[in-house]
């Protein structure tokens, strides 16, 4: 059976979820505060928590009692209950259950139906849709992208919802199973959800932009090594409808916001090094009628002689495909092409003030 945890009883109330990257943070408490107060303070760490005001304190069951108005040594019974864990799922060699190593990729369609049923029961925290705006994406842009904040609680609850709407999570890359044979998605680090599409602009996988740290930010969701996970290929990405010309560039969140900014349809590859499922994209708009590529990857491809050496690859694959090509340059002080549209958007903004 699995150890409930103070994330499984905020989640089950309905409480705030605490702001990125915090574990320690206040909701109002039901003894002492009006409609606009904070002061009772939960520690996810610690599992516990206290009302600076009143005084009242506990662990995980004193919350939820407190909460509920149940009595305290029906606590135990009644959660078991609400999150299943007094369930017996059939042993896994009953249920088709495999592991991690034998687990095949879903078709994109599986996909796409149960990474969407997961991300329309998700927020976005307002520290993420801040950073989203600093980016130049409005709050129009962000609800047609589909980006959500990471879920920080225990997530078989969860899941046990996105199954609900007849999604099958096998073999969808950051689902997997707990030990007491429950789906489950992966726990990371507090980012963004970043959701990769094909060029039918299906949801074929799932990228997470970290808080807080400068080193990979971005991060395949994956759950390769957990029982009845899936690794992640490394997905291309495109934003926009395809017409004669594609901007190629390195991030599904750069192309999303040099889309939401331009107008222009931009392919995204991983990185510049990483352009194994590069050529099958690019066939497949060929045949959709693209005959031009501008590549605009971050300015430092002109001083990086490894970044250099798999732009010369690329060069020579767009050429051998049969593509015209160019790239994009632009002002040295801005890295990317998406920093370098905004700051000129916000100027003349600026402007017409």
């Amino acid at each position: 059976m699995e150890r409930i945890r103070m994330t499984d009883v905020v989640s089950l109330l309905g409480l705030p979820q605490p702001p990125a990257s915090r574990r320690s943070y206040y909701v109002r408490c039901p003894c002492c505060d009006g409609e606009h107060n904070r002061h009772l303070n939960i520690n996810l760490k610690k599992e516990v928590f206290r009302c600076a005001k009143c005084g009242v304190s506990g662990g995980i069951f004193d919350l939820y009692a407190l909460f509920t108005g149940t009595d305290r040594d029906r606590v135990w019974r009644e959660l078991t209950e609400r999150l299943r864990l007094n369930e017996r799922p059939p042993l896994p060699e009953q249920r088709g259950y495999q592991r991690h190593a034998d687990t095949v990729l879903a078709d994109a369609g599986a996909r796409h139906r149960t990474y969407s049923a997961l991300l329309s029961m998700l927020g976005l925290a307002n520290a993420h849709r801040d950073n989203l705006h600093r980016r130049g994406l409005s709050n129009r842009d962000i609800a047609q992208l589909g980006y959500k904040s990471m879920p920080m609680v225990n997530n078989s609850e969860l899941v046990q919802h996105v199954l609900e709407t007849g999604a099958d999570p096998q073999g969808v890359p950051g689902f997997f199973r707990t030990k007491a044979g429950w789906w489950s998605f992966v726990h990371q680090r507090s980012g963004v959800l970043i959701p990769v599409r094909d060029m039918r602009g299906m949801i074929q996988g799932l990228q997470l932009r970290l808080d807080n740290t400068e080193n990979r930010k971005f991060r395949w969701i994956s759950s390769v090594e957990l029982a009845g996970g899936c690794g992640s290929p490394a997905w291309t990405h495109l934003a926009g409808k395809p017409g004669k010309m594609v901007v190629l560039t390195e991030g599904p969140m750069k192309a999303d916001v040099i889309h939401a900014l331009s107008g222009l349809t931009v392919l995204a590859v991983p990185g510049v090094n990483a352009l194994q499922r590069l050529e099958e994209s690019l066939t497949e708009l060929r045949a959709q009628g693209v005959r031009e590529i501008k590549t605009a990857f971050d300015m430092d491809y002109i001083t990086n002689f490894h970044v250099q050496s798999a732009y010369d690859k690329l060069m020579a694959l767009l050429g051998r495909m049969g593509f015209r090509y160019g790239t994009y340059v632009w002002d040295s002080r801005y890295k990317g092409l998406d920093d370098f549209i905004w700051a000129k958007l916000k100027a003349n903004l600026d402007r017409n003030r």
